[in-house]
């Protein structure tokens, strides 16, 4: 398992060119939505996760099979907030 990949459900690779350079302002987390999650349902789950957890939308791929891969991101705090578990 690479730096990237997690056994977390619902987490991703990175896609080729989203590569982010390490930061000490802003931490990313890579997402993947399976095909079945329609748009609308998508949309309301990352607004809960923007809403309580703090993160903001950074890339989104849709892919022809209907999946996407979506790049988050926040600034880092002092303290600890879960990372999404979409």
């Amino acid at each position: 398992m690479n730096a990237h990949e997690s056994s977390t459900p619902g987490r991703a690779k990175m896609p080729v060119g989203w590569e982010v350079s390490p930061s000490d302002d802003w931490e990313y987390v890579p997402l993947r939505l399976p095909p079945d999650v329609t748009r609308v349902t998508a949309s309301m789950r990352l607004a809960i996760q923007a809403e309580f957890g703090g993160w903001e939308l950074s890339r989104v791929r849709l892919y022809t099979d209907g999946s996407r891969r979506v790049l988050l991101k926040r600034k880092k705090t002092a303290y600890h907030i879960p990372e999404p578990g979409i």
